[in-house]
């Protein structure tokens, strides 16, 4: 698997095609992309769990699961929320824009914003940059991928070839986030396309599986945005069906692996980050209660403070895990690692030489490990986030 940045032009799947220009709306980037297919494309979708859902997001989950969508226009800087009935009206106008330029029906077309909350969308502008942006849209996604950025300092692209019995298949990953991160059944932007043939309700079983492993796993800052999206969508251009338990297992997982690097990714690409924190749970006991804990720490502030200034305080983690929820008969047994060092040992403190963890927090990339020595266990659970600098506490108070 190829993960950009880096990898400026990463291939979009057979018969998918891709672009992102600028309206006008934004100054200086692209901010609006286009996602088409020459087929009718399968699609499913996870959507926030906020309960101020956007205007796009009321429009889209309508929709999904489907096995008749042909475009997903995406627009940056202004992300239609608590923009009542108007914002509703200015989404139908964009959608149906971009289906007389596709040349499909308005309901075969997803909608994805992101932007500033409560600013209307500059429908004259967004609208009259559609058939340019139709007209430069190529097989690879770079621009889109730029055109759907934000606070975000790097585009986040990804895309795998993979071999199944009944022939290979591309799949393609693009997402954007930076900051309001905290998904709660979606990431903040995410789009998987494959070439390989799936039904709608294969497609929203292989989404949800990857998503809750990956995209609902990361974190940044705890804020679960009103504009959350993830997109499965399969154009069967290859042929290819997914038809063995071998081959279904293998796609299963390899969405999930791409899915984990894009969110990744964004924990990465955190406002004002300076550090990617992965959290690895063993042992657990409650898938559920695992998952709430793993995530729990890497949205503690003083948790994501300790990280930055390179302090194996573990008491942060602790008190936070018990917190979440975990039974201080678990915690009595538990064993903390940093960066591979233990520093916490069947529920008490251990001599660790501080200046050395130190110096291995020393780095881009934190590791924690959470090890409960259960017999009757669930998978690993694994959790990402980043850092608190101050130039998070900059970018946010300055924000308008």
């Amino acid at each position: 698997m190829k993960l950009g940045p880096g990898i400026a032009k990463t291939p979009l799947p057979k018969g998918f095609y891709a672009g992102g220009v600028n309206s006008g709306v934004r100054k200086y980037r692209p901010d609006v992309g286009l996602i088409v297919s020459d087929l009718d494309m399968t699609a499913a979708g996870v959507f926030t769990q906020n309960e101020a859902k956007a205007a796009p997001v009321l429009w889209s989950q309508c929709l999904v699961p489907s096995n008749k969508i042909r475009a997903i226009i995406t627009n940056s800087g202004q992300a239609n929320a608590a923009t009542g009935e108007l914002g509703k009206k200015n989404n139908y106008e964009m959608v149906k824009a971009t289906a007389s330029v596709v040349g499909c029906a308005p309901e075969e077309v997803l909608v994805a914003s992101t932007g500033m909350i409560g600013v209307h969308l500059n429908v004259e502008l967004i609208n009259k940059c559609l058939p340019e942006l139709f007209d430069r849209v190529t097989d690879n996604a770079e621009h889109f991928a730029n055109a759907i950025l934000t606070t975000d300092l790097v585009p986040k692209t990804i895309s795998t070839n993979l071999k199944l019995s009944t022939g290979e298949i591309c799949i393609t990953g693009i997402a954007k986030g930076s900051g309001m991160i905290h998904p709660n059944m979606a990431t903040m932007l995410g789009y998987i396309l494959t070439d390989a043939k799936l039904e709608a309700h294969e497609a929203h079983t292989y989404l949800k599986t990857a998503v809750d492993k990956s995209f609902n796993m990361v974190s940044v800052d705890g804020d679960t945005s009103t504009n959350d999206c993830a997109f499965l969508l399969a154009n069967g251009a290859t042929g290819v069906e997914i038809k063995t338990l071998e081959d279904k297992i293998l796609f299963q997982n390899t969405v999930t692996e791409l899915s984990q690097l894009l969110a990744q990714a964004i924990a990465r690409d955190g406002e004002g980050a300076t550090k990617l924190i992965e959290v690895n749970l063993h042992g657990g006991t409650d898938l559920q209660l695992a998952r709430k804990a793993a995530r729990g720490l890497v949205v503690s502030p003083l948790f994501k403070c300790a990280i930055h200034g390179e302090d194996p305080n573990w008491g942060r983690i602790l008190a936070r895990l018990g917190a979440e929820g975990i039974p201080s008969a678990e915690l009595d047994k538990m064993t903390l690692k940093l960066q591979g060092e233990e520093i916490f040992t069947d529920g008490a403190p251990i001599s660790f030489d501080r200046d050395k963890v130190r110096g291995l927090l020393r780095t881009d990339t934190v590791l924690v490990e959470i090890i409960f020595p259960n017999e009757n266990r669930v998978e690993m659970v694994k959790a990402w986030g980043c850092d608190f600098s101050k130039k998070y506490v900059d970018i946010n108070a300055e924000y308008n």
